[in-house]
This record gives structure tokens, sequence and C-alpha cells, in this order.
């Protein structure tokens, strides 16, 4: 059976520093996909923000003879999905796969958790996913190809113990990719 290949596409990964968001880069590239990495390489909680991450993993890919830049805005505002978008426009002309897979985590019950905690979590997962698919939606029309991947999670379908900011984000993606 023969590999499934990226050559000739672009793909822009939201949270690819660490975890899955690494995983989908590496192998894109691996496949022939210049990736742009996405991370401003926060924590969990969305604080301490490091450019390291997102350079590590384009060391990685370039190392492996791909191509790739990093990105360090932040999918949680407007300004920041247009220019990781735009990141993509002006290093390769183009983009052609979007996995927004960026993510925070502020678990608390309900009854202790903040205004801030439950906006925190839906900015980057939920409005992040719109701010970037935005922009490169009609780049993608255009172009008359374009994929879009939302990651979400089974706490979208039922719930998440501690965790109704994170699972109410997740299941507004799921109506959202459809």
């Amino acid at each position: 059976m023969s590999e499934f290949r990226f050559d000739g596409r672009v793909a822009v990964i939201t949270g690819a520093g660490r975890g899955l968001g690494r995983a989908y880069a590496l192998l894109l590239a691996s496949r022939g996909a210049k990736v742009v990495v996405n991370d401003p390489g926060v924590s969990m909680k969305g604080i301490d923000v490091d450019a390291g991450p997102a350079q590590e993993v384009v060391q990685e890919i370039r190392a492996a003879g791909g191509e790739a830049v990093a990105c360090t805005e932040s999918v949680a505002t407007p300004a920041g999905g247009k220019a990781i978008i735009d990141a993509a426009m002006d290093n390769y002309g183009q983009i052609d796969i979007l996995i927004h897979n960026a993510g925070t985590v502020r678990g608390a019950s309900l009854k202790e958790m903040t205004q801030e905690d439950f906006d925190t979590v839906l900015d980057v997962h939920l409005r992040g996913a719109f701010h970037v698919v935005r922009p490169a939606f009609p780049i993608m029309c255009k172009a008359g190809y374009g994929r879009v991947v939302l990651t979400t999670s089974i706490g979208g379908l039922y719930g998440s113990y501690n965790q109704a900011n994170y699972s109410a984000a997740k299941g507004g993606l799921m109506s959202l990719s459809n």
C-alpha cells in the first residue's frame, strides 16, 4: 500500500509545540507538507509564554529534511488567529490544511469556577477555532481545496468532571465543525 502524501500542501497546526499537535506537525511534515507550527508555549493553564516548544518542533522538522516555520501568536484573539493564517500565506503563499488543536485546562467545580477560568478556556478552544477558521476558510474556498480539523473530546458530548468550561467548548467545536 502506498503512503498518503501531502507534497505541495501547507498545513497550519495550532497547539503544535507539544502533545498531539506536535505529533500532527511531525507526521504531516514527514509526508511532505510545509508546516506552520503554532504554539505560544503557554502552560496547560494558559500562562507562562515560551517560544521554545514551537521552535523545537520546527528544528526537528527541518533536521528531518522538512519545511516549517514557527508562529507564537495566540488563537485567543481575532488578531492572533489572523496572524497565524498570515504566517502560512506570508511564508508559503497558501493554506491547505488547518488543524486547530490548541487548548488550555482550568478545572474547577461550577461553584468555584471563575468567569476568567470559563472565558480563558472558551477563548482558546472554541473562539480560537473561529479565529483561525474564519480567515482560512475564504482562502480555501478561493483555492477550491481545504481541509479543516477541529480537535474535540468525548467531554463535549457527555461532560467531564470539574470541566464545565472545557466540555462546553468541546461541544461547541463539534457544532462549529458540523
